[in-house]
Order: structure tokens, then C-alpha cells, then sequence
């Protein structure tokens, strides 16, 4: 017992060094080598070099966006050029995997205005559109040359509504100042302050729009030549202003369209005519209606939201044929705006369709402001709905323009303003 009250002291500094080289050990072994721990892969150290901080190491399993799923911080997409593909798309880094034509997967977005714009418009196979830079117009055709429309310069627009010809165009200005512009003519014509909403006939010789003076028994919807003179009421408008929606229909059989609530989750679409003709009108499965014409004017594109889907735009077709208004409607299983498709032909739809909505976002669409979208076609004569592309870069697109022939799309990207091409063929 002596022996050890004496040198106890002793032994439990020696019992202490010893764990602690065995702890040393351990941990060399676990950290340095890997024997103990996960095995670093080869193969990602040969693709990536290395990890990114925060970025995650490459291998993670790949969850499908358009089912919904997600890894925070990051849209994860499973290419489909390469089924069973798990290579993780880590932001900030090249994809080996990028087609340069749509095929449904992970597509190229090519940059082609450089500069923020303004209502791009498809003219014979070109775009023209406004350059909030140095507040110009211009063309960029079919070869990627970019080409002023006029010399003349228009600091300030917000806002330009083309004519169906691309060869006039009204002009809006944050003041409400505004004007329409004719650009082989180079004469430009201002426009009474109180007019609101404007469209083009088809034939672009003329221009509806909603005359809303400060008086209500004076606010109407009403017709004017293409250089504002000749102005004709053609329906009382009265408060009902936001109600109303601008939209000359192709056929040359609709000027506008009005929206009167039925009940929480239909409303009922009245069709104003031009010469006070008694239309049919369309119940809608939902609110925030939204619309487009295609390019015949016998169908009508259009978007509601209903507490059935969580309050999330859902896409309609409806035949809009004088005597067939709202006697077919079908609903189309796509979650988005009407003002993010666009007609290429008859029956070829193109839309920009969020990868993810928030319930509420119809009522709410800035909540989508941040979401990245994908591309699809839809077929209205078959009803079919194809995924086309998901463009590199996770862009939120604000408007979509498809060329004549479909080999090439445009889109807008809602966070620069720019202008980004896709290769379709």
C-alpha cells in the first residue's frame, strides 16, 4: 500500500499520456487516412478537383424537379440525356451534360441582348425591342445581328405595345405621358394622358383602348385610328375599369373583356364586341384571369386560380368562336401565367412554367419572383405537354417568343431584364 500511495501520483500521469497518444492516434486515423471513416471518391476528386465551400460534394442523390423535390440552395434536375444519372449540378459550376438544342434536359441559354430590355416582338423571324440603356430600338435577326431600328433615342419608356406589323408602337412613360410611334414614317403622335390598356387591331391600322377621364360617366372603352384620331365609344366602362381587360381579338370579333365575380371561385367572362353585339360570356373555374389569343382568335389561352389547387395558376382552353364562346374548356395539368406562354402557331403553345409554387401564389405572384422555370410545348389539338428544356442558369422568365418556324426561343429573364435564346432545332 505504501508503495503505491507513493507513487500514485505517477502512475496517473503515465495512465493520462498513454489515452492520450491512443486518443491522438485515433483521430489521425479517422481524419488522415480514412480507414475508419467515409472513403473520398476518385471520381469526384477527378471531376471537381475538390469541394466547394458550403457546395456539398458532388455525389449526393438527384432529386427530379419537375416532382416537386429539392435540395435547399440548389435545383436539382435529373438529365435526361444520361437516365440514372446522379451527377449533382453544383451552381457556379460547368455541367458536363448541357445539350445545346432542347431535348428536355439541361439546355444552353445564350445572353443575346447584353443590356436590359424592354417588350421584345417577333418580326419576320426577328426580335425587336427597346434598349433601357440608351433607350433605342432594335432588331436582332436571324444571325445574332443587332441593327438600330431608328436613330432616334426614347430616354424613359416603360412600357411599348407593338402593332401586329412591328412597324408602330405606343410608347408609355413613368409620368403617364403617353404616345405612339410610327417608325417608317418617323412621325410620333401624343396620346391623351387619360387613356389606359392598349391594342393593336390586327390589320395595326387602329388601337382600342379604355378612355377613363375623371368624371365615371364619362369613362368608356373606345377605338381610335393608329394615330389616335377618330376616337369612337363603342362600350360604357364606368368603375368598372379594373375589370376590364384590353385584347383585339385576331378575327377582329372582340375588343376587350370584362370579369364580374359569380361566386369565391368562378367568375364569368363577358365578350365585348364592337358594335354592342349580345356575345356569349364563359364561366371560370377560378380568379386573377389571365388570357391570351391564338393566332387564328378562336381559342383563348387563359389562367385562374382556385382554392381547389391551393390557390396556384392553373392553365385553361377554351373554344372562342362567335357562336361556340366557352363551350369547350379544358383545363391544362400546368401550374403558371397565362402571360408567360405565347402562341407560335394555332395550336402550339410555349410556356415558362415554374419548377415550384407556393400555395397562394395567385393571389401573391411576387412570391414567384425568385423561382426558376422550365420550358414546355403544348399541343392543343392532341393535349399533349412535353417538358423541352430546363435553360442552364435557373432563370426566371418573364415573357417567352418562339420563331415562326420553331428552331429558335426567346425568353426574358425577370431578375436582369436581358434577352436569352434557346435552340429548339
Amino acid at each position: 500500500m505504501n508503495f503505491f500511495s507513493r507513487y500514485k501520483k505517477i502512475f496517473f500521469l503515465l495512465g493520462f499520456l498513454s489515452a492520450s497518444v491512443l486518443i491522438g492516434f485515433l483521430l489521425w486515423k479517422t481524419f488522415f487516412t480514412g480507414e475508419f471513416g467515409p472513403q473520398a471518391s476518385q471520381d469526384n476528386q477527378t471531376n471537381f478537383g475538390g469541394n466547394l465551400p458550403g457546395a456539398g460534394d458532388g455525389s449526393g442523390q438527384i432529386i427530379d424537379g419537375t416532382t416537386g423535390g429539392q435540395i435547399p440552395g440548389n435545383e436539382n434536375i435529373t438529365d435526361q440525356n444520361k437516365p440514372g444519372s446522379n451527377d449533382q449540378l453544383i451552381p457556379g459550376r460547368e455541367n458536363a451534360s448541357i445539350s445545346q438544342i432542347a431535348n428536355g434536359g439541361i439546355t444552353s441559354a445564350k445572353n443575346v441582348s447584353n443590356a436590359p430590355i424592354i417588350s421584345p416582338s417577333l418580326s419576320s423571324n426577328a426580335i425587336q425591342y427597346y434598349n433601357e440603356f440608351d433607350g433605342k430600338f432594335y432588331r436582332l435577326d436571324s444571325s445574332g445581328n443587332i441593327k438600330e431600328i431608328s436613330d432616334k433615342s426614347f430616354p424613359n419608356v416603360n412600357n411599348v405595345i407593338w402593332s401586329p406589323d412591328n412597324k408602330k408602337a405606343v410608347l408609355e412613360y413613368p409620368d403617364g405621358t403617353k404616345s405612339i410611334y410610327n417608325f417608317d414614317t418617323k412621325n410620333q403622335v401624343l396620346l391623351p394622358a387619360h387613356w389606359k390598356e392598349f391594342s393593336f387591331s390586327p390589320d395595326s391600322t387602329k388601337i382600342s383602348t379604355k378612355s377613363l377621364g375623371q368624371d365615371p360617366d364619362s369613362r368608356y372603352l373606345i377605338t381610335a385610328n393608329d394615330d389616335g384620331s377618330k376616337a369612337r365609344a363603342i362600350e360604357y366602362i364606368g368603375l368598372n375599369d379594373q375589370d376590364v381587360q384590353v385584347s383585339w381579338s385576331p378575327n377582329n370579333q372582340v375588343a376587350a373583356t370584362y370579369v364580374k365575380g359569380v361566386d369565391f371561385d368562378r367568375k364569368e367572362v363577358f365578350f365585348v364586341g364592337f358594335n354592342g353585339e349580345n356575345m356569349k360570356s364563359m364561366i371560370v373555374q377560378g380568379r386573377g384571369f389571365e388570357s391570351q389569343w391564338s393566332t387564328n382568335g378562336d381559342k383563348m389561352l387563359y389562367s385562374v386560380y382556385n382554392t381547389n389547387n391551393g390557390l396556384k395558376p392553373k392553365l385553361w382552353i377554351a373554344e372562342t368562336e362567335n357562336g361556340n364562346i366557352g363551350s369547350i374548356t379544358k383545363g391544362i395539368s400546368l401550374e403558371t401565367w397565362a402571360s408567360k406562354c405565347t402562341f407560335a402557331t394555332n395550336n402550339d403553345v410555349y410556356c415558362a412554367v415554374p419548377k415550384s409554387l407556393p400555395e397562394g401564389a395567385g393571389l401573391y405572384p411576387e412570391v414567384a419572383d425568385q423561382t426558376a422555370d422550365n420550358l414546355y410545348k403544348i399541343n392543343l389539338k392532341t393535349g399533349a405537354k412535353n417538358l423541352i428544356a430546363t435553360p442552364q442558369g435557373d432563370f426566371t422568365i418573364s415573357q417567352v417568343i418562339v420563331t415562326a418556324n420553331q428552331d429558335k426561343l426567346y425568353f426574358t429573364d425577370k431578375q436582369t431584364g436581358q434577352l436569352y435564346q434557346v435552340r429548339l432545332k
